[in-house]
């Protein structure tokens, strides 16, 4: 599936989020597909941008695994239930559009994520949140890094082949 596509998805499952378990399973799915953008452009970017892309991966990896919460056993989070959704990242289409909106989702799943920090009682769940925001934060300047680096690219040349 197409990156905006899934970008599209979740940012309305993550608008559509009401319960704390679920802004916290959405924010899981923004993390991951923040990983998975990053691990295609490494795979299939310039080499301008790898390192940033390597570091929007591992920034993503460390938000997921700072959320460790009963949420996150949520049956769409499994296979059987709809599944990982950054799993079924085929293609970029559009990797200026894409670097653009994921940075926007990054934010969307911060603020969502301050919410939860701010209303919940749970200690561990607090800091919980504030690791994932710090991580999402982290990704979103690897997202702007990335559009740094590539500003002086042609976005058809060497990103042609990443379609």
């Amino acid at each position: 599936m197409d990156a905006m596509r899934l970008i599209g998805v979740t940012r309305h499952a993550l608008a559509k989020a009401g319960s704390v378990h679920d802004i916290v399973a959405e924010a899981w799915q923004v993390q991951a597909l923040a990983e998975a953008v990053g691990g295609y452009f490494v795979v299939s970017g310039p080499a301008a941008a790898r390192a940033e892309a390597r570091g929007l991966c591992e920034a993503g990896g460390r938000a997921r695994g700072a959320l460790f919460h009963p949420a996150l056993h949520h049956p769409t989070l499994h296979s059987g239930g709809g599944g990982l959704r950054a799993a079924q990242l085929s293609e970029v289409r559009d990797p200026r559009e894409v670097l653009l909106a994921l940075g926007d989702l990054l934010a969307e799943a911060g603020f969502a994520l301050v919410g939860v920090a701010s209303s919940t009682e749970e200690e561990a769940l607090y800091w919980q949140c504030v690791e994932a925001i710090d991580a999402a934060d982290e990704a979103r300047d690897r997202v702007h890094g990335m559009l740094r680096h590539l500003t002086g690219l042609e976005w058809g040349g060497e990103w042609g082949g990443a379609a």
